[in-house]
């Protein structure tokens, strides 16, 4: 369920009433004024053919007139200068607009997902975004550039030939589209040939990306294991059949293909329209000149259906390029809802949410719940109970379908981001570091923040010596001279929450990534950073949240239990249980493990 539907009217873009404009509209003018200019340019290109013609008409006749012939003469001199300056025009209009657009575009996608939920970015790799504000867009050049004017010649030159032809010889003229007729014929059905080729061998092309894969993702596994020729014969065989389907694929197409490219082909043509002229000059219906016009501008008319049918897979691409763009800015944004509010205190409200991100899959029904002003509240249960759906709807990665959640006693609904993220912190298991340097990376919430700041941060999230023996320190490049593992990136997110400060902060397997030697210094660092304020805390290690203020125990989406840890432990519910299977063995009721979140810290 996108956000929109998750809460309509309540903070989300309402259906409809956000929908994109047409992406040419901006430069729709100026794209059909660079039309109409090639098309001038597409009509002069005719005309010195149309001259050979007429120059031989003249100069053929008994009684040549030289005035003529010159007059024939510069009028296709005038012609193919008009040709290059209108098509030159006609090039610079469409790249300017094309190159308006792209910016226009790339604006408006950035522009959209700087508004769109932050759940949203969850659930989508940074190759989607990529695909859509990069190779999308380029994409769109082709398209834009280069299809609207090459489609303008493909249509005006032919209908004008023909249009001339048919004034010389009507017969001829008919008898020249036969050829034309065949070939269009043969085209489509090399595309639908194409088509239903391609989708047959798509599950293979899938099959063989899969197998290759997993080929070197587990090449070190069945290496382990003595496995490796059981699985390179997996992935040669998967390769064979991928070669069998494609070479198969590829000779059905062969024939067709050069079947419609030999009878469009000038050579064809020509020699169509020279048996059937020379009939036709024999039996007196036409003359000379008359098959010499169809000699030098028929033998073009095949040009643009070979150039509309190489250029078949690029309008394609562009055409699915502009859909996957436009559906992005027609993803529903988050609103804000009128009139704003502003948070006044480190109160968390929980206050009857149901949340689901499909309609007909509820993952969290009437949850209630108070985070109180410098306490911390831990959510437990087993996997799939709802904890991290809850905890990112407190700094609205998404919107409850029903129900309010208030920070500080205002709605979050009617919180602006800015505003809603100078309250709300949080550190998540999915690790977002930017391709910048440490220093950046963690003073990303202050960026005025000192060297001295971002270093007692560091140090704080015990991270500091572990960037000074890099090679650039601070200034090392994430990525690049920075190579960290998944608890130090950790404890580096944990650096930025912590000159970040916000009075309210939110935990979801913060710990996920740490191994047993760093796991205490990111808890220490997680004291660091939740001393004092109202802490939202998940994690599947029980022992990390047993000196928890509040516990609430989820399970299938609802609040099962409430109490601290050694409430719980003696209701012998599914805490109990849970703690049970944890620990290995019976644990005493009123046994408090080490909190990794110690608010006295």
């Amino acid at each position: 369920m996108t956000t929109n539907e998750a809460h309509p009217g309540r903070g989300t873009a309402a259906p409809g009433r956000d929908e994109p404009p047409s992406l040419i509209g901006p430069i729709r003018l100026r794209l059909a004024g660079a039309i109409a200019v090639q098309a001038i340019a597409a009509a002069a290109g005719v005309v010195p053919l149309v001259a050979v013609v007429e120059l031989g008409r003249t100069l053929l006749a008994p009684h040549p007139d030289p005035g003529r012939a010159w007059v024939v003469v510069g009028i296709a001199a005038a012609a193919v200068i008009v040709r290059l300056l209108f098509a030159v025009l006609a090039n610079t209009i469409s790249h300017y607009a094309e190159n308006d657009l792209q910016l226009g575009i790339r604006r408006a996608l950035v522009e959209r997902l700087g508004r769109l939920p932050l759940g949203w970015f969850d659930a989508r790799s940074s190759g989607v975004v990529k695909q859509a504000v990069g190779d999308d867009v380029d994409a769109l050049h082709h398209l834009v550039a280069h299809s609207a004017l090459e489609l303008t010649s493909a249509i005006v030159a032919p209908l004008l030939s023909l249009g001339y032809l048919f004034w010389v010889g009507w017969r001829l003229a008919l008898i020249t589209l036969v050829p034309l007729a065949i070939g269009i014929i043969l085209f489509r059905r090399v595309g639908t040939l194409f088509q239903r080729g391609f989708a047959a061998m798509f599950p293979v092309m899938r099959e063989i990306n899969q197998t290759a894969v997993d080929f070197v993702a587990g090449v070190a596994v069945v290496k382990t294991f003595g496995q490796s020729q059981q699985s390179y014969r997996r992935f040669a065989d998967t390769a064979r059949r991928f070669s069998t389907g494609w070479n198969s694929f590829i000779s059905g197409l062969v024939a067709p293909r050069s079947l419609a490219e030999l009878t469009l082909s000038p050579g064809v043509m020509l020699l169509v329209i020279l048996v059937f002229g020379s009939v036709f000059v024999t039996t007196g219906s036409m003359s000379g000149v008359d098959v010499l016009a169809f000699a030098v501008l028929g033998t073009g008319l095949s040009a643009p259906v070979l150039a509309l049918s190489y250029a078949e897979q690029d309008l394609r691409t562009g055409s699915l390029a502009a859909a996957r763009v436009k559906a992005l800015l027609s993803t529903p944004a988050v609103e804000v809802t009128e009139p704003t509010q502003t948070p006044a205190g480190r109160t968390v409200e929980i206050d009857h949410i149901d949340f689901a991100y499909e309609d007909e899959h509820p993952v969290l029904t009437d949850i209630t719940l108070t985070l109180q002003p410098g306490t911390v509240t831990a959510l437990a249960g087993p996997s799939g109970a709802g904890k991290s759906s809850l905890a990112r709807l407190v700094p609205r990665f998404f919107d409850p379908s029903r129900g309010t959640i208030r920070v500080g006693g205002a709605d979050v609904t009617a919180i602006p981001d800015g505003e809603l993220y100078r309250h709300v912190g949080f550190v998540f298991q999915e690790v977002r570091l930017l391709r910048d340097t440490l220093r950046e990376n963690i003073r990303l919430a202050r960026p005025d923040a000192t060297a001295e700041q971002v270093a007692a941060a560091a140090r704080n999230a015990q991270i500091h010596e572990r960037i000074l023996a890099l090679p650039h320190g601070y200034d090392s490049v994430i990525g690049q001279d920075a190579l960290l593992s998944g608890g130090e990136a950790q404890r580096v997110a944990i650096a930025r929450a912590i000159l970040a400060d916000r009075p309210i902060v939110v935990l979801d397997e913060a710990a996920s990534f740490a191994d047993p030697e760093s796991e205490n210094e990111i808890q220490r660092a997680l004291g660091r950073l939740t001393h004092g304020k109202t802490v939202l805390v998940i994690a599947h290690r029980l022992r990390s949240i047993a000196a928890a203020d509040h516990i609430a125990v989820l399970d299938g989406g609802r609040v099962v239990e409430q109490g601290s840890h050694d409430q719980l432990l003696a209701h012998g519910g599914l805490y109990h249980r849970l703690w049970i299977a944890q620990a290995g063995q019976a644990t005493e009721p009123g046994r408090t493990a080490a909190s990794s979140i110690d608010k006295e810290s």
